[in-house]
This record gives structure tokens, sequence and C-alpha cells, in this order.
């Protein structure tokens, strides 16, 4: 899959070109501050090793949803004066959603881009499973290339569907089963043993016909789960037991009672994490694998009555000997928050890119540059 998508050496001699790099620099911010720059970071490889070799490199960038409107408080500035401290002379344009055309694919906000271009990279994982204007419409005009980060993230990710190490092991987590079917259905003709735990396992419960009182549950995927606990013959694990809150309890807030328990919760009990007995169960199938892809939460680790579950896999994920993939979004946070993400082998830095990789094998971004307007093609 890598070996077919142009690399930066394919771009030729870049001297004297003006390149358009789409980057994903849609970093957390609070209070117009960033508070993690990691995926500005993420895209220096790329950016230094254009400027290296004389290009004039111009970002671009999503910030935040601002559904094709100008917002202050989604503006670059922050982002740019960042940027400029850990590489000079790179232009960064503004927000890219401050108009519509963007998520629209609007082949005239295309052009825009495009203006006095020479060439186009894409470095932006995160945002590549999406068929924005800024990630399909460039290629169709201009010689493109995949970024460093972007080639790496194909290139771990793709070989999880090739020829990942077993026993291979996928934890998944969050809210729903219905975001993860496609590739829950993907990852059950890879995977040795498939953990499920996060408000999704309750639906898998009810299909095992357990009561999760007031647990988040789809009532519409319960036949679903059921299907596909059949058809995994036991390779699909899920909660023996649960941490769970109270009537009258709220999370991030007072009051209620926090217990351990069983799987049958009585009526208006919310479980809100794995209970430690699964902890200690999941930490032992991780151990044994010898390839790990972790997505999802165990449970509502924001809250600290909750983060046990979530703690534990990460820790496990750390002390196992297997090679070990986050797959970007809250797991990704979850990580950054205990302090471990250097201990992980790969952190992606697309939660969705990632998933839907995994799940179909290809990205419409990708795509694009197999079928780039290239001098070769």
């Amino acid at each position: 899959m890598t070996a077919s998508v142009p690399r930066l050496e394919d771009l030729g001699d870049v001297e004297g070109k003006r390149v358009l790099v789409r980057v994903d620099f849609n970093v957390p911010m609070r209070a117009g501050e960033i508070t993690d720059d990691l995926r500005i970071k993420a895209a220096l490889p790329t950016l230094r090793w254009l400027k290296k070799r004389g290009a004039t490199v111009v970002a671009c960038s999503h910030l935040g949803r601002p559904n094709g409107e100008v917002v202050a408080s989604l503006s670059m500035d922050p982002v740019r004066a960042r940027l400029n401290e850990l590489l000079p002379d790179i232009e960064l344009l503004e927000n890219l959603r401050f108009n519509a055309g963007e998520k629209a694919n609007d082949p005239a906000f295309v052009r825009e881009l495009i203006q006095g271009i020479d060439l186009y990279v894409n470095d932006a994982f995160g945002a590549s499973h999406r068929s924005h204007a800024s990630i399909v419409g460039p290629p169709q005009h201009v010689p493109s290339a995949a970024g460093r980060l972007l080639e790496k993230e194909v290139e771990i990710l793709g070989g999880l569907r090739t020829n990942a190490k077993r026993p291979f092991v996928a934890v998944l987590g969050g809210s729903k089963v219905s975001d993860k079917l496609g590739v829950i259905e993907a990852l059950l003709k890879k995977v040795d043993q498939l953990v499920v735990g996060g408000g999704m396992c309750f639906t898998f419960l009810a299909a095992q016909g357990h009561h999760v009182g007031a647990s988040l549950l789809e009532e519409d995927m319960i036949e679903t789960c059921a299907a596909l606990l059949e058809q995994a013959q036991g390779r699909i694990v899920v909660p023996h037991d649960l941490t769970a809150l109270s009537p009258g309890g709220k999370i991030m807030g007072p009051g209620g009672e926090v217990r351990q328990a069983g799987v049958n919760l009585p009526d208006g009990w919310m479980g809100l994490d794995i209970g430690p007995g699964t902890a200690a169960e999941f930490t032992d199938i991780i151990l044994e694998a010898r390839t790990v892809f972790w997505n999802g939460p165990m449970g509502v680790f924001e809250d600290p009555r909750f983060v046990a579950g979530t703690k534990t896999v990460a820790q496990a994920l750390v002390d196992s000997r297997a090679f070990t993939v986050v797959g970007g979004g809250d797991s990704a946070a979850a990580i950054a928050q205990f302090g471990m993400s250097r201990e992980i082998d790969h952190i992606s830095t697309g939660g969705g890119a990632s998933l839907e990789l995994l799940e179909n094998g290809d990205l419409p971004g990708l795509e694009s540059l197999r079928n780039a307007a290239n001098p070769e093609n």
C-alpha cells in the first residue's frame, strides 16, 4: 500500500518550488493557548526536509469546527506563532474550515488553494479519511506526494493488516458499537482476540442476556452484537465485572455511590469503567500478545473515580513485549495523561483515520495521491 503512494523523493528537485503542505494542526486549545503541540512537532520532519532542499513551504490546516464561518477563537494565530518558534519561515494559511468550500470539496476553493503552487504534500493523516478540498483536490492538479508522517502512519497501520506478529490483540473501547461496527468486523478477520471495554461493552453484555441498568446501551445493536459473539467463537472478550455509579450520581460531579459490581446491574446503576478483575484479565491477554492495537478508553477516565481500567490497560501496553499501537483520539489523550507516551511504539495522530484504514485498507487522501497528476502518471 505505501509503495504505491508517491513519497517526497518522487517530487524531484524542489529547490525554488512553492510547496503546499496539508498538515494536521488541529491542536487542543484552552483560552487561546495550545495545551499540546504534538501535532505541530509531528509535521516538522516533512517541513524541514522541504525547507532544507530550497523549497518555499506553505502549510495549511483546519482547527476545530467553525462550520464555514470565521470564528476568532479558532484562528491559526497561536498555532502560527508556535510553528514559527519551532521552525521559522514557514507560511501558515488561515483555518481552512473558515471557508465552507473545504468540507464541501468545492473545486473553486481547490483552485484558490493551489494558486501559485508548484507541488503538494499531504502530511495530515488525521484528516486523510475526509474527502475535503485540501485533501483530495490538489493532487488532481499538481505533482503530489505523502509527507513523512503520513508515510509512517500508513506503513505501521497497514502492517497491522498484513503482517502483524501473533498473537495479535485488539483492545476497543469508546461509546458506541455502531461507530466501530465496520472496524470490529474487519479486525475479527485479523486478530486472535478482540478485547471490548468502554460504553460499547454494555451492548455486548446485553446480547449475552445481562441486565446493564442505566448504562449506555444501543438496543438496536443487541442482535448485531449477538451475531458477532457467535461468529467470533470466544475471541471477543467482554468484562465480567464493572465499576458502577448509583442512581443520582453524576459523571464528573458530586453525589452517588461508586461500587465494584458484576455485569448484572440493578436498575438505575450505571457502569462507567471495567472492574478490577476484568482489568487483570485484559492485562494477562495483552502481556501474552506480540502485537497490540488499542483504540478507545475502558471507562470515563476523565473522572478519577473511573480511571483505573483505562490506566491498567495502558500500563499493560507499557509492560508488554508486544509491538504496541495506540489509535489516536481519546486513547492517545489517556496515554498522555498518564505520562506513558514515550513507552508506546506508535501513537497515531488520527483516531478516525486509523480505524478507517484498518477497516478498509485505504483512505480518500491516499487514493488521491496514487492518482495524482505526477509526471510519471
